[in-house]
């Protein structure tokens, strides 16, 4: 039986469902097209150039020297975001890392990385890629042109990845082919279709990766950007579903080539379970999985949990120039 933690909300985040069941849930609702369309943004993309520039923060931590990092991506937005480089060592590889849709909560890296850039852009219209009239509310930032598949925000948002990509092959040329993906939540969703698309992304990580399963996350109660999408899907079903068809990671981890690490909850009110494992179960091997007790909710295990996944990516991400 599913585990049981105590908590307030009106339905229960683990949705009944036991970890055996969650990793036999393989949707396969690929929409006509669906290969070209992200193909042909991923293109797009890499004809932007990114123009990077960075300003020194001055406010280092133990492992890492702080800049401020902006860059062109499409449709004339210019994202901001952290660059991270190490305190001692030269970089020889780098991460692009993802985050979830409260922001960059702390500018700092958790996983020892060696020899490691890491860029963690704010998706556009959050943070330092703020821009009117996109809205940084959640629930309402989701909702961006969600009439128009080729418009939905979404989109954009995966694209200022690749540029970000493309901004740390200008700083650092010498990571070509040594590039990591880490991305937590509405991050880890993007991360799914960055990572898939994008041969430049030699190994990707995966934190309770959210728009797995989109007839069924439409279903399941949940809390945050999940439900505005709910909303609108009762208003409009037919609409929502002709564009989030196309927004679905788990029919992009079908695309998956790299090598992915994936953690992922039995417990979630904002990311349902049965989505985040939808899209684990598309993805080919190899990939590996860390189980956790929940998501987007804090439970006495969690610290030693997180510890344990940041001791495995230390490893997962070492890979990357292992073999120079």
């Amino acid at each position: 039986m599913p585990s049981k933690l105590k908590h307030d909300f009106e339905f229960e985040p683990d949705y009944g469902y036991t970890l055996s069941q969650l990793k036999a849930i393989h949707p396969d609702d690929r929409p006509r097209g669906f290969k070209s369309f992200w193909q042909n943004k991923y293109q797009h993309a890499l004809q932007i150039r990114p123009d990077v520039a960075i300003q020194d923060c001055h406010q280092d931590t133990p492992n890492w020297r702080i800049f401020k990092c902006y860059y062109n991506s499409t449709k004339q937005m210019r994202c901001g975001g952290w660059l991270l480089l190490p305190r001692s060592g030269v970089v020889k590889q780098a991460i692009i890392s993802a985050h979830g849709y409260g922001g960059i909560e702390q500018v700092d890296c958790p996983v020892s990385l060696k020899n490691t850039a890491v860029l963690m852009p704010c998706s556009r219209g959050i943070g330092l890629s703020a821009k009117a009239p996109i809205s940084d509310n959640p629930m309402w930032h989701v909702l961006h042109n969600i009439q128009d598949k080729d418009r939905y925000i979404i989109g954009g948002c995966v694209q200022d990845l690749w540029c970000g990509v493309s901004a740390l092959l200008r700083l650092f040329p010498q990571v070509t082919n040594k590039i990591g993906l880490m991305g937590s939540s509405f991050g880890g969703g993007l991360g799914i279709f960055a990572s898939a698309f994008d041969p430049r992304i030699q190994r990707a990580h995966f934190h309770v990766p959210t728009f797995g399963n989109v007839a069924l996350r439409l279903k399941l109660a949940t809390h945050g950007s999940g439900k505005a999408l709910q909303d609108f899907y009762q208003q409009q079903p037919k609409l929502a579903l002709s564009t989030l068809r196309y927004f679905d990671s788990a029919t992009a981890a079908t695309y998956l080539r790299c090598p992915s690490h994936w953690a992922l909850a039995l417990f979630d009110p904002f990311v349902a379970p049965p989505g985040q494992f939808s899209a684990y179960n598309n993805a080919p091997q190899p990939k590996q999985l860390a189980v956790l007790k929940a998501g987007h909710f804090d439970y006495p295990e969690q610290q030693q949990q997180r510890q344990q996944v940041n001791q495995q990516l230390a490893t997962f991400f070492a890979e990357l120039t292992k073999h120079e």
